[in-house]
């Protein structure tokens, strides 16, 4: 028996995916592969690859779980809008005073 311990790769390859493709881009995407010295699978892997992170990227928060999660959310929405409104009414207060300012500064 063999006293080496199993190595288990990460990121595995042990499924597929199969689609159907015309031949003619089938041949056209295989042709174009050839020509840059690469694979039509490892073109297809770094695709995925790339189209999941953008993904991520795009939605950074995890998946709400449970009634006290989206019990955050409304609570985080709520403080948005407040300071919303808050900063709104400090720039109508600004342009206000700028508009005093500026009148005095005329007479």
């Amino acid at each position: 028996m063999s006293d080496k311990p199993n190595k288990v790769k990460p990121n595995k390859k042990d499924s597929q995916l199969l689609i159907r493709i015309s031949s003619a881009e089938r041949e056209r995407f295989l042709q174009v592969c050839e020509n840059l010295d690469t694979t039509a699978a490892r073109e297809i892997r770094l695709f995925i690859r790339e189209f999941i992170a953008q993904f991520d990227s795009m939605h950074e928060q995890p998946p709400k779980k449970g009634i006290k999660r989206v019990q955050e959310d409304k609570d985080r929405q709520t403080k948005d809008q407040s300071s919303s409104r808050e900063s709104a009414k400090a720039r109508k207060q600004d342009q206000a005073t700028k508009k005093v300012a500026e009148k005095s500064r005329l007479t």
